[in-house]
């Protein structure tokens, strides 16, 4: 389970708001009457005053502008490996309030090709990364690896073999295009393909990962449609890559994802 820092947040807020209204309507009148001013605020008041600015801005920061998330699995690589760090853009595709998640303001739609972090269907408190395949009423059908939309396959050309290590050096790469995005994705060996046919019902949407037999994706019962709800947003860079024991990968921070 992932903590929810929003959630953790709005409850310094609120308990900070709790103790300026306290002292508000119970102490600070008591402290005018004696001839005190602000100097003599207790130590937990002027506490509250300090960090109120700062948790502030943290959490419209966090739910309205860019949010953190770290990848701990390898189902979209050769893009994202393990140890990246990654920034979400929370506002493209609508405000919605922290921890409610209810939209207040639509801004943009979800595109065919995002690299999206939304939350496990089955369980909220779990966020998974993977490429917006199918949109609402689209028929998806993956065969042998080959996506075919609404009856058209998508594009494949040859792109090498990968040789990043992470336990899949020699495993196969593409370039696959939707539309006019293109993206590379990896077919490890000795893995099976998962085949699917399914039309995506209005309102949800298809994910798959780019290492295509490595993913526990839409494909799969514990994942399956994603509910609009559920999308947080498109991933936008890699700010920093670091996982224990080893050092970071330097060029990868600062990488635009695509």
């Amino acid at each position: 389970m992932s903590l929810d820092f929003s959630a953790i947040f709005l409850a310094m807020l609120v308990a900070i708001a709790a103790i300026l209204v306290i002292d508000a309507l119970a102490f600070r009148p008591r402290r005018l009457a004696r001839g005190d001013g602000v100097a003599a605020r207790p130590w937990l008041v002027s506490q509250a005053w300090a960090v109120l600015p700062v948790i502030l801005m943290v959490l419209v920061l966090r739910s309205f502008v860019f949010e953190p998330f770290r990848i701990p699995s390898a189902s979209m690589m050769p893009g994202l490996v393990d140890g990246d760090f990654i920034v979400v853009d929370k506002y493209s595709y609508g405000l919605r309030l922290p921890v409610f998640n209810a939209k207040v303001l639509s801004i943009g739609e979800p595109r065919r090709g995002d690299v999206v972090v939304f939350r496990r269907p089955s369980d909220p408190s779990i966020h998974l990364i993977k490429r917006l395949v199918g949109l609402p009423g689209d028929h998806v059908i993956v065969h042998n690896n080959q996506v075919v939309i609404n009856g058209k396959a998508a594009s494949l050309k040859p792109a090498g073999i990968y040789q990043g290590g992470y336990g899949f050096t020699g495993a196969g790469l593409v370039t696959e295009r939707f539309g006019s995005g293109e993206h590379v994705v990896m077919f490890a060996p000795n893995r099976y393909a998962t085949d699917y046919d399914a039309v995506v019902p209005a309102g949800q949407y298809f994910f798959m990962g780019d290492n295509r037999n490595d993913s526990e994706d839409s494909r799969f019962p514990d994942v399956g449609f994603v509910p609009e709800g559920n999308l947080v947003g498109p991933a936008r860079r890699i700010w920093l890559n670091l996982k224990w024991p080893g050092w970071p990968i330097w060029h990868r921070i600062g990488t635009k994802i695509t």
